[in-house]
């Protein structure tokens, strides 16, 4: 048996990027290096169209929008060139190959300048229908989801349907034997009113004599206190009296003693006169 050469064990070239099939769309020499479009194809690569678009909506990366961008003309190529239905599309691939490098240069010490390289970059995204199986699995999914939303809708219409009639509802005629018994209870109450009320009458007398009592003893009170009053106001006054009965025999005396004074010194002036 012959020795199989090396090459008849190695795997096939795959498919080359521009054989791919699909609908595509391509933002060449764009000002963003490969490496960070990179980042952010790969978050969308095999993803639903509609997936894809919320994932770069919500990327704060500035390379998802450019993305973004290119990812929605690639849909509208494929929507109003091939005919293609916009639900049914996913993103089959998508890449970044390196662009033309724009050259700047920075100056450093001595003389010297540092290369400044600013990347560009050519972004291609292809989209394509889904498989038949994905879009089964798909539909199951949306058709179980609708049966579950209309099983809650119809569930929710008949507990309105049902408490809408229980609103409505007439109430029921009562019997004879609770007409009997509820003419028991108000009986019952009636004499539970009457003998409350009885109560309440003694309790009011017997408050009604005692607030009596009180304003009799209050003005006892109020004439002792008036008598009181009067009989301080009379010593007060006899009191006065005596202090003034006093002054008027502190004035007399004094007067008298002004009165002899005054003589002896005139008897006095008058016996030295006769002297000279």
């Amino acid at each position: 048996m012959p020795a199989k050469s090396g090459r008849e064990g190695a795997d096939m070239p795959g498919v080359k990027t521009n054989e791919r099939e699909g609908t595509r769309a391509v933002l060449r020499h764009t000002r963003i290096s490969p490496n960070k479009a990179r980042q952010v194809l790969d978050l969308i690569r095999g993803q639903d169209v509609d997936r894809a678009a919320e994932i770069l909506d919500l990327g704060d990366r500035e390379a998802a929008t450019i993305i973004g961008k290119v990812l929605a003309s690639a849909v509208a190529n494929a929507v109003h060139n091939d005919g293609l239905n916009g639900e049914e599309l996913f993103v089959s691939a998508c890449y970044a190959d390196e662009g033309s490098t724009l050259k700047r240069w920075r100056p450093r010490a001595r003389g010297r300048a540092t290369r400044i390289r600013k990347r560009t970059s050519h972004v291609t995204i292809i989209v394509s229908r889904l498989p038949e199986e994905r879009l089964a699995r798909r539909r199951a999914k949306q058709a179980a989801s609708g049966t579950q939303r209309s099983r809650r809708v119809a569930g929710s219409r008949r507990r309105q349907r049902a408490e809408s009639e229980v609103a409505t509802r007439p109430a029921p005629t009562p019997e004879v034997d609770e007409i009997e018994a509820d003419l028991d209870v108000d009986d019952e109450v009636d004499e539970i009113n009457e003998v409350g009320e009885d109560e309440f009458d003694d309790e009011a007398a017997e408050f009604d004599d005692e607030a009596a009592e009180f304003d009799d003893e209050a003005a006892d009170d109020e004439v002792a206190g008036e008598d009181e009053a009067a009989d301080e106001t009379a010593d007060d006054v006899t009191d006065e009296a005596d202090e003034a009965d006093e002054a008027d025999e502190t004035a007399d005396q004094e007067g008298a003693d002004a009165q002899a004074t005054s003589s002896d010194e005139t008897s006095g002036d008058s016996a030295e006169k006769k002297g000279k």
